[in-house]
């Protein structure tokens, strides 16, 4: 197996070059230096004062190498930045990026983890009780709930949610962020209560599929059979043997908790990445929305990996060669 994760990490890696040209070609080349300044400073800004940002931001030198600019361009910088995780400063205030980044990953993580544990908590307990009622009124209400809440955009979840619980019952506060741990779950209950009401539909559609192509199986015949009763065989014989999806959508979720959820943070005042990723949007930031978009696929490449050793777990007759 060792060979085989060194082998992924070498593919990994080649992956990670090719990202990070494309990325270079979608924010240099699309859209050039002078529209970043120009963006950045107003469109009625004068060319003096272009020219004098683009130098302060390193903006001002040749996009490719060429002959007395080998190292010293806009796309070996973009590679040294991004590799070496010195992202340099924020386009919008002259921030270090990377004090942003470290400063946001413990809010979006108080979100994110949260969210994801009673999420698949209860993503999988609501569909193998779907699943054991399978084709009656129970499976049928079960799946037109799911989507019913799959057709919900999440802003109306947000909306609601803070109109309901935080403005007209007061349980929880509409919006904000506390570090205190004797304020952090009332700011954090209602956002974690959103996101979960938000993606429980898609998950428990998926996870009641997979089990109830296992039900049917002759496995579960044989161990019905035998005389196993129906809690034994849902979760020792069903859940068990429909790991593999499973662990496929849990496991490549994972790495994504650290990179937060956009809407969710935006919509709650919550100082995650999230919220770093949205301001960065609509300041212009492209060095901090660049080095996100990196970090994200950076994490996409790393949960592929880890999805397939974790597969080796729960199934021990997959090897890894």
């Amino acid at each position: 197996m060792l060979a085989y994760v060194l082998r992924r990490l070498g593919y990994g890696c080649f992956v990670v070059l090719g990202v990070l040209f494309f990325l270079f070609a979608l924010f240099f080349l699309v859209t050039t230096p002078d529209d970043i300044a120009q963006r950045a400073l107003g469109e009625k800004a004068m060319p003096q004062v272009v020219e004098r940002w683009k130098e302060n931001h390193g903006y001002n030198r040749p996009l490719w190498p060429g002959p007395g600019h080998a190292t010293d361009n806009l796309l070996v910088d973009h590679f040294q930045k991004m590799l070496t995780f010195e992202f340099g400063n924020s386009d919008a205030d002259g921030v270090p990026i990377r004090q942003r980044i470290s400063e946001g990953v413990l809010p979006s993580l108080l979100l994110t983890v949260p969210m994801f544990v009673i999420g698949i908590g209860f993503g999988i307990g609501i569909s193998l009780f779907v699943a054991f009622f399978r084709e009656t009124y129970i499976d049928r209400l079960g799946v037109f709930v799911s989507v019913l809440t799959m057709s919900i955009p999440l802003l109306l979840y947000i909306i609601g949610g803070q109109f309901l619980l935080g403005k007209m019952l007061r349980w929880f506060p509409v919006s904000g962020f506390d570090l205190h741990p004797g304020v952090l779950a009332r700011f954090l209950a209602l956002p974690v209560l959103v996101g979960v009401l938000s993606s429980l539909g898609s998950d428990v559609r998926f996870f009641r599929t997979v089990f109830i192509e296992e039900i049917f199986k002759d496995y579960v015949r044989t161990a019905r059979a035998k005389g196993a009763g129906e809690m034994r065989v849902m979760t020792g014989h069903v859940l068990r043997n429909a790991m593999i999806p499973v662990v496929t959508n849990v496991v490549m979720a994972i790495p994504f908790l650290f990179t937060g959820s956009l809407l969710l943070e935006a919509g709650f005042g919550i100082p995650g990445l999230g919220s770093l990723t949205v301001e960065a949007i609509q300041a212009n930031d492209f060095s901090t929305l660049r080095a996100m978009v990196f970090l994200g696929s950076l994490l996409f490449i790393f949960g592929q990996i880890l999805t397939d050793i974790a597969y080796t777990w729960v199934d021990p007759r997959i090897r890894l060669e």
